[in-house]
């Protein structure tokens, strides 16, 4: 088990580094100024981007009696679901949004006091995190049945809601997909310097560092971002600024979850001049991951957390992920956009997302090598 102290620490070395890259645009070595992009945000810096302005609200203040949930999934993708299962049940949420990582070092730091009811990931490292210093209590066999095992604790601590591929987006003025290697791992082939994009801040990309340490094993790891640091990669604060510097010819490449392309292709059409890229075999780089959620021992309100959560997996809420979104749902019976391939297409490595707990091993490896 990690030391709570130590994880803080090295979380709250993470935000301090989050807001100097979005500040300074965190350009890499002798290569200009990569662009930053827009971030949104509610009550809390930081997040899960999906584009637009900065604002900076007024610190968040818990109001007793309603649902506390800190979200680390950005309002634009969540703020309709939450807003419709308060219509539907009466319950008063209210929300504080913020980066994952951020969000998991508050909930440490406060402790038994944390106002928080349910904690909402983007991804399962921070809940992997949380899990292993006992933060969650126990999802009932109702919850937990309803998404299969893959995508939620063994131990039933937290479920997953919903899951992304990570791809590679690549400018399609430039490149086909013949020109892209068979391996994630590849990228670290002198060609590409220069032309790579990434958001090492993001936690889904931490996820998959977890899981190539867990595969590859800790000095392939460091191998390979040692490599791409070779290779002088743009850095982004999040995944929307990354594919967009792809469309935009800044980067011929782009370490991105999978539904901002269908996002953008949606919003902006079938010129937008990126694609994903699957590599072929069970590469790494095809990692699924999920977003998920769990309640808090410390909560107040620990019964109106389980509804929400189940509301989160009803077919109304995971169709809305779907369609709206561009996520895959992870309950029966709902299928994913039309636009976006099934999951069955992706290659994806076998992962057991429980084991992706390791933040603050990923954390220290993405300093040590100069990726944060």
């Amino acid at each position: 088990m990690h030391s709570i102290s130590r994880l803080t620490l090295v979380l709250a070395a993470l935000v301090a580094v989050m807001f100097v890259a979005v500040a300074c645009g965190q350009a890499p070595p002798d290569q200009g100024g990569g662009k930053t992009g827009k971030e949104t945000t509610k009550k809390a810096t930081g997040g899960e981007t999906t584009g637009g302005e900065t604002t900076q609200e007024q610190p968040f203040k818990a109001e007793k009696g309603s649902l506390i949930v800190y979200s680390g999934r950005g309002e634009e993708l969540v703020g309709p679901v939450i807003e419709q299962f308060e219509e539907e049940s009466g319950v008063d949420v209210q929300v504080r949004y913020g980066d994952t990582a951020e969000l998991a070092a508050t909930i440490l730091e406060e402790g038994p006091n944390s106002p928080a009811d349910v904690f909402f990931a983007q991804d399962p490292g921070a809940l992997g995190a949380l899990a292993d210093e006992g933060a969650f209590q126990k999802l009932p066999d109702n919850v937990l049945s309803k998404v299969d095992g893959r995508f939620r604790s063994p131990d039933g601590e937290w479920v997953g809601t919903t899951s992304r591929a990570r791809v590679v987006a690549y400018n399609t003025d430039t490149l086909e997909e013949s020109d892209l290697p068979d391996s994630i791992l590849d990228f670290t082939d002198p060609k590409w310097k220069g032309k790579i994009g990434w958001a090492p801040t993001n936690g889904s990309f931490q996820a998959f560092v977890t899981a190539l340490r867990e595969t590859e094993g800790e000095d392939a790891a460091r191998e390979w971002l040692e490599g791409i640091q070779a290779n002088e990669p743009f850095v982004y604060p999040d995944n929307s600024a990354t594919l967009e510097a792809v469309a935009s010819g800044e980067i011929e490449v782009g370490f991105v979850n999978h539904y901002y392309l269908y996002r953008a292709l949606a919003e902006q059409g079938n010129d937008f001049a990126a694609r994903n890229y699957n590599f072929p075999g069970t590469d790494i780089g095809n990692l699924v991951i999920a977003s998920g959620i769990g309640t808090l021992k410390t909560a107040d309100n620990g019964d109106q957390g389980e509804r929400f959560i189940e509301y989160l997996l009803s077919k109304e809420a995971q169709q809305y992920f779907a369609e709206e979104d561009y996520e895959y749902p992870l309950v029966e019976g709902v299928e994913p956009s039309k636009d976006v391939p099934p999951l069955s297409d992706i290659a994806a490595p076998k992962v057991d997302l429980g084991s992706l707990d390791d933040l603050e091993g990923t954390l220290e490896l993405l300093r040590e090598t100069g990726a944060l």
